[in-house]
């Protein structure tokens, strides 16, 4: 997961043009590597029509994918665990 995080480059960017939480909800990152702790707060993302239509797309769009990444680790890992049968 730290590889992941170190190589999307999220730790770069900045949230402070990205669309505020707002009644569809929001979405939020806290990493922390090392003595870094970096937090992120956006709106929901439905797709990728939302990330262009933000101030700041390309680095909306670092979050997005690394977001999407994260999931598919956590899913992969989960899916794994339970697969797994000792004897």
């Amino acid at each position: 997961a730290k590889n992941i995080i170190e190589e999307s480059g999220i730790t770069e960017e900045n949230d402070d043009k990205w669309p505020m939480s707002n009644e569809t909800g929001r979405q939020e990152l806290e990493v922390v590597i090392g003595k870094r702790h970096i937090s992120f707060v956006t709106s929901k993302i439905n797709s990728l029509i939302d990330v262009d239509a933000c101030k700041d797309a390309e680095g909306l769009k670092v979050f997005y994918f690394l977001a999407q990444d994260l999931r598919l680790l956590v899913s992969a890992l989960t899916s794994a665990h339970f697969k797994i049968k000792p004897f």
